[in-house]
């Protein structure tokens, strides 16, 4: 995978509306081969819509939100924290109360 320097100016990338079972996603993607960047919005009282096993690098940019592990497992992440998971490697889910703003990378790197 070659990815010439490219800037991206969020506020020109369309949002897409993803519901959860409650509550809103919305996510701007920058989409390339093998590699995927989003900036991801939840709102208040989201709650993921399915148990996810993709792996991902998400950072919380604004806000806080819960990854729940199919386990039983809750981690809390706020402003400034990150996580990082490899393809197959959990079942997890988003929830947030008060809503989170993210940054999310994912792509062939965490096969």
């Amino acid at each position: 995978m070659n990815i010439p320097f490219e800037t991206i100016d969020w506020e020109k990338i369309p949002k897409t509306i993803h519901a959860g079972d409650s509550g809103t996603a919305y996510w701007q993607t920058k989409q390339y081969e093998g590699l995927r960047v989003r900036l991801v919005e939840y709102s208040a009282g989201y709650f993921a819509n399915h148990w996810c096993r993709k792996g991902h690098v998400v950072y919380c940019i604004e806000g806080e939100f819960t990854s729940e592990m199919e386990t039983g497992e809750k981690f809390i992440l706020t402003k400034g924290m990150a996580y990082v998971v490899s393809d197959n490697e959990s079942s997890h889910r988003s929830v947030t109360q008060g809503g989170a703003k993210l940054l999310i990378i994912d792509g062939d790197f965490l096969k």
